[in-house]
């Protein structure tokens, strides 16, 4: 059978499910067998439902990411997004600062500097306009913890009901 003949759609199940580890992450082959690494476990952030998974790291770089049966809420299963979607975590364009305009310049800001910017600007259009001005948008990448925090920035700091969520329809 030719591999385009196969119902396969790579999510990587088969990996995971591989009794005797024979199968493996193309990126994690060759770096260490699995009590090398170290487990660090979060939700995953590609959609809403909040999968539990484990970051493989080792030498502070997540290798390949796995979950165990019985997490909650996906038992185990990772999509192919939340299986392989990774590669961005130590891609060279990734931010790791805040950046904010200085001059008509973007340049690096410390946490406390950009966040304490953003609230002066939001209070400026808040006094200025109202606060039914401001809008908050959140997404479905969030966890529903994180869309409720943006909900309740929007209506109960702000005070404005102008919140809306990209997987609402």
């Amino acid at each position: 059978m030719k591999r385009r003949d196969t119902t396969c759609v790579l999510c990587g199940q088969c990996v995971s499910t591989c009794p005797v580890g024979a199968l493996v992450e193309k990126q994690a082959a060759g770096v260490g067998r699995d009590w090398d690494f170290k487990k660090v476990k979060t939700t995953c952030a590609y959609c809403g439902v909040g999968c539990t998974m484990e970051l493989n790291v080792k030498a502070n770089r997540v290798v390949k990411v796995t979950s165990q049966t019985g997490s909650i809420p996906n038992d185990g299963n990772l999509c192919v997004k939340g299986r392989f979607g990774h590669d961005f975590i130590h891609h060279p364009d990734r931010l790791k600062q805040p950046l904010i305009k200085k001059n008509g310049t973007l340049v690096e800001a410390t946490w406390d500097e950009a966040l304490s910017l953003v609230a002066t600007k939001l209070n400026e259009i808040k006094t200025r306009y109202g606060a039914d001005s401001i809008g908050v948008m959140s997404s479905s990448r969030c966890t529903n913890e994180d869309n409720y925090l943006a909900m309740k920035l929007g209506r109960a700091t702000i005070g404005t009901n102008n919140v809306d969520q990209c997987a609402r329809t």
